[in-house]
């Protein structure tokens, strides 16, 4: 069974930083194989994509909202993919969700991340 847990999220100031991580378990073919992404949805909007890196690791792509902010990384020994986030803004705030596709798609339950003074 996939599962997809993400871990990180918490309160943080405008200007701070977060470290999101996911871990991943339960995949048929190996994790290098998935390409993963963070995904975020804000109270009343929808869920958008903020980053995604591809299976190698040698391609990432960022929302623009976020580029210069925020890094997408995967560490493929462990399974995981990793979102830093830094100058944080109070539009960030979201829940924050990571997602692993290679032909179907899998979601995690999502970690919360608020912005505030």
């Amino acid at each position: 069974q996939v599962q997809l847990v993400e871990s990180g999220g918490g309160l943080v100031q405008p200007g701070g930083s977060l470290r999101l991580s996911c871990a991943a378990s339960g995949f048929t073919f190996s994790f290098s194989r998935y390409v993963m992404s963070w995904y975020r949805q804000a109270p009343g909007k929808e869920r958008e994509l903020v980053a995604a890196i591809s299976s190698v690791g040698g391609t990432t792509n960022y929302a623009d909202s976020v580029k210069g902010r925020f890094t997408i990384s995967r560490d493929n020994a462990k399974n995981t993919v990793y979102l830093q986030m830094n100058s944080l803004k109070p539009e960030d705030t979201a829940v924050y969700f990571c997602m692993a596709t290679r032909i179907s798609t899998y979601w995690g339950q999502g970690t919360q991340v608020t912005v505030s003074s």
